[in-house]
């Protein structure tokens, strides 16, 4: 089968990568796509945000499956304007990706069915959220309603940072119409960690947990990023853990939004607080994760593209997933000054030296310039490796790292540092 993979980051790298290894796929297209997927994929230029684009080349490739990579296309409802067409997509449909959509739709939900997460209340007015902010003290949690492409969450240490970030959200709109309402939660303690799940609806079935590295800087400090680093699998989820975050999250979730009318298919990512209470949702995503796509798929031993049409057609119970014993370690190479004002257009050297049978090197933020690899976004490439446990992975990933080089490089040197601060 032929297959539209829509997105250019280091998921979609990984999706692809992933899919054109499964006996089913015949040719993968990619709009936009990016240089490195130019090798098993072909790119298409155009936006992301026009469906009816997207529609008319999946038609016109006579694609069988369209694979959404990031969360706009989905909110878009790219999903339900294949269907009308006929063609089967990865991925929610419009009204079932409120759940990434809207912060406070999702919170209503979990308040609702009972899904464990932290207390909060949304604020449309910045004087009532302040008065709230007042009242509650700190730390605190803001969080842009809408879509922030990952950055709207401010952890607020301070009644005075909380009080800053209000301002900055709904009044000076760093984030745009996201910030036209906010939620404010009260701040879970503990450590966070990311389960992906497949699901048709009915049946989900969790990948192997992850954990993120949001912070800019070595030891958790600094901005809040789009992701600096993950790997897996993470040991703060135990097995005991992982059957509660199966009963009290994953299930109830699926369960929840077919009530509401909401069938929910493709990939739920439940970003999580493991706390003394046991696990919480901190967010939901409507798709797989960036960067814990870079580290989850390359542990999948089954066919990516027989499980995602499984999704698409409600028949995810027949499949027998496996997963490899492996552990696997992402650093994100970025521009320096991420997340703030960075440089584009510096070219990029050493790729072909880094790659091996235990190194992946996946593009997020690239282009090609005069025959030449140019970084194109704050964080530009995903570097993975692949071991017998964490140490043995992380020991590689930041051998290899260092064969790649381009101006102003920047990347965290303690990935995985919770795995052996755990042990």
């Amino acid at each position: 089968m032929d297959i539209l993979v829509i997105g250019s980051g280091g998921r979609e790298h990984t999706l692809t990568w992933k899919l054109a290894q499964s006996k089913l796929v015949d040719k993968i297209y990619a709009v936009p796509g990016n240089p490195g997927m130019e090798k098993i994929a072909q790119c298409i230029p155009g936006s992301i945000e026009d469906n009816e684009f997207l529609v008319k080349v999946a038609q016109e490739k006579k694609v069988d499956l369209v694979v959404v990579g990031p969360e706009v296309p989905l909110t878009n409802g790219i999903v339900d304007d294949m269907a009308k067409v006929g063609i089967a997509s990865f991925g929610p449909q419009k009204a079932a990706a409120q759940l990434e959509g809207s912060k406070s739709f999702s919170k209503n939900i979990m308040k609702k069915y009972g899904i464990p997460t932290a207390k909060y209340e949304v604020f449309t007015d910045a004087v009532e959220a302040k008065n709230y902010i007042e009242k509650e003290g700190a730390p605190i949690v803001i969080k842009a309603d809408g879509l922030a492409a990952g950055k709207g969450v401010i952890v607020a240490e301070t009644k005075e940072q909380a009080l800053e970030a209000i301002d900055e959200i709904m009044c000076d709109k760093t984030f745009g119409s996201a910030g036209n309402s906010v939620v404010i939660e009260e701040f879970m303690a503990g450590e966070e960690a990311s389960v992906l799940a497949f699901t048709d609806g009915e049946t989900i079935i969790p990948m192997i947990p992850s954990q993120d590295h949001k912070r800019a800087y070595d030891g958790d400090k600094g901005p809040n990023t789009g992701g600096m680093g993950t790997y897996a699998p993470a040991p703060v989820i135990t097995e005991d853990l992982m059957k509660q975050v199966q009963t009290k999250i994953l299930e109830p979730t699926i369960k929840a939004m077919k009530q509401e009318g909401y069938e929910y298919k493709g990939c739920l990512y439940a970003g999580l607080m493991i706390t003394a209470e046991g696990p919480k949702v901190v967010e939901f995503n409507a798709r797989f994760g960036d960067p814990e796509t870079q580290v989850v798929l390359p542990l999948l031993e089954s066919d990516l593209a027989e499980i995602m049409l499984a999704c698409a057609n409600g028949t995810l119970a027949n499949c027998d997933i496996k997963w490899s014993k492996k552990a696997a370690v992402c650093v994100v190479m970025s521009a320096g000054g991420y997340p703030a004002k960075y440089e584009k257009g510096n070219e990029i050297l050493g790729l072909d030296k880094a790659e091996n049978e235990n190194v992946l090197v996946f593009h997020a933020g690239t282009a090609k310039k005069d025959g030449k690899i140019v970084t194109n976004g704050g964080r530009v490439l995903g570097v993975v490796a692949l071991g017998d446990d964490i140490k043995t992975a992380v020991d590689k990933v930041y051998t290899d790292i260092k064969l790649i080089d381009f101006k102003d490089v920047y990347y965290r040197k303690d990935i995985a540092h919770r795995a052996f601060n755990r042990k």
